[in-house]
């Protein structure tokens, strides 16, 4: 039966590369083949000593008769104002910051919290102007990529490509093109997100500063994307600052502190914004879940968050980032590969400057040998087509058993390079 959709129907009802990460993630998670090598998806490890943690967090929850309130109770659409209030202690004590509850808001996870403010400072306008989002520096999430109720709604700025030693390189923002770029694009707010999915980068201190500078020259509200960031889940294996201002709205999540499942997003911005963010919240979905924030209120107010981030977390994915770099280089030793300098997250992005498939090709024919990656192209969100580098791009997570990333590895290897 064919379906008359309206133009919101067919925009969000076509097959884009978040709906098949997502599937493919879904499908591998919950097969019995043992031969899938899944490489691809964004879900963290199940790290068990965290894992423990918040099983007896729940049991303590129970016990006390909490589970009643999280289950039984709507909480308001900003979000618990408990949790809130227990954030807004525990980021000012920690950063200095001088955050009040209205702050701070509490969302479905991370992608609804994009699809709102993204549609927010983005698409057309009351006065009949169009407006972008900027994306300063691409490979950039894939799951932006459709969350625009407008067309077009995306700029990107190439980055520049910066080759290191033992086969590694990282990628820049352009700064020299970022003026020009928000005057002739229109542009309604910048996104970056630190570290980045897909490729570990963590944009510079300095980079972020002057990123800073150009949105508040611009009167451009500037969005960092922390999932994977300070101070939870922490998951960065170089120095940076986390900074926030009137201007900025930081995005974090409890995803990848291992509970993806509970959909818990967080963001911090000034106070209009996130009054917005409520209204907006209330309309789609009259409030947020309250399993995350209940699960997490005792942990933040004690600051339990935090050695759970520093001394679990965080070891666990950069003894995992070790390995895989390890084993890059053992297994792609004197070849044309290339790896992004892992940073943080827990992604390995590949580039294959010789490959002689796009890297969707790539993807369909690993994927008939149940080896599961996700294709570059679709990282490059509003970049030009021609440009080769987004089709010799594959991202992989490494946050998986040795074992199987060695397989995997191999397998790659054996596709590309015989």
């Amino acid at each position: 039966m064919n379906q008359k959709y309206s133009k919101f129907g067919q925009k969000f009802t076509h097959y884009s590369g978040i709906t098949r990460l997502m599937d493919d993630l879904g499908k591998a998670n919950h097969s019995n083949d043992e031969n899938i090598i899944m490489l691809g998806g964004g879900n963290p490890a199940l790290i068990p000593e965290a894992h423990d943690i918040f099983v007896k967090e729940l049991g303590k929850l129970v016990k006390a008769g909490g589970a009643d309130k999280m289950l039984g109770f709507y909480d308001g659409p900003q979000g618990s104002e408990v949790f809130i209030d227990a954030l807004v202690r525990m980021l000012n004590d920690h950063y200095g910051w001088n955050l009040g509850e209205g702050n701070i808001a509490i969302t479905n996870g991370s992608q609804s919290s994009f699809f709102s403010l993204f549609n927010l400072f983005a698409g057309e306008m009351v006065d009949g102007r169009k407006k972008k989002v900027l994306l300063p520096l691409v490979p950039e999430y894939i799951g932006y990529a459709d969350q625009g109720l407008s067309d077009d709604m995306f700029a990107s700025i190439k980055p520049e490509i910066c080759e290191l030693d033992n086969q590694e390189f990282k990628y820049q923002i352009d700064f020299s093109k970022l003026e020009a770029t928000i005057q002739q694009e229109n542009i309604g707010v910048i996104c970056v997100s630190r570290p980045t999915n897909p490729t570990g980068n963590v944009i510079t201190d300095d980079e972020l500063s002057q990123l800073d500078k150009i949105a508040q020259a611009n009167n451009i509200p500037l969005i960092v994307d922390n999932a994977y960031g300070n101070p939870f889940p922490g998951v960065i294996y170089t120095g940076a600052t986390l900074s926030w201002n009137e201007n900025t709205i930081l995005c974090m999540s409890l995803s990848k502190l291992g509970l993806p499942g509970i959909r818990t997003g967080i963001v911090i911005a000034n106070k209009d914004t996130i009054e917005a963010m409520s209204k907006v919240s209330g309309i789609l979905t009259l409030a947020p879940s309250s399993v995350g924030p209940a699960l997490a209120t005792r942990l933040v107010k004690s600051q339990e968050i935090m050695h759970l981030a520093n001394n679990i977390v965080k070891p666990y994915y950069e003894q995992k980032a070790k390995t895989a770099k390890q084993l890059f280089n053992e297994i792609f030793s004197n070849t044309s590969a290339r790896v992004h300098k892992l940073e943080g997250a827990f992604f390995m992005w590949i580039w294959l400057p010789n490959l002689k498939i796009s890297s969707e090709e790539l993807y369909q024919k690993l994927k008939e040998k149940s080896v599961y990656i996700i294709p570059g192209e679709a990282f490059f969100i509003g970049v030009d087509k021609n440009w080769k580098h987004q089709y010799q791009c594959i991202r992989i997570n490494y946050a998986k058993d040795k074992d199987t990333l060695i397989k995997g590895l191999k397998l790659i290897y054996n596709e590309v390079f015989n």
